[in-house]
């Protein structure tokens, strides 16, 4: 699958394990997730593709800053709570 920046993604290795974040670049076989709350966008971490899983439901559409990123977090978290 093709990671492509707004995309949202869940860590599936390392310490943020099942942690979700938004695609802010992709460089090569790495890329660049933010929260907008312990990752902001200043401060990205960089990623190997193969940790982590897209989440289809939704994509960051918006200009990208912390308040959005931190939106569509919460807005994903809150409909995989009442599914």
């Amino acid at each position: 699958m093709k990671l492509e920046p707004g995309m949202l993604v869940k860590s599936k290795a390392g310490r943020d394990k099942d942690h979700v974040y938004v695609v802010t670049c992709v460089d090569g076989e790495y890329v660049y997730v933010a929260d907008g709350e312990v990752r902001p966008l200043r401060r990205t971490k960089k990623k190997n593709r193969k940790h982590l899983q897209p989440i289809l439901k939704m994509k960051l559409i918006r200009t990208p800053d912390d308040e959005a990123v931190r939106a569509i977090i919460k807005e994903y978290t809150r409909e995989g709570d009442t599914a």
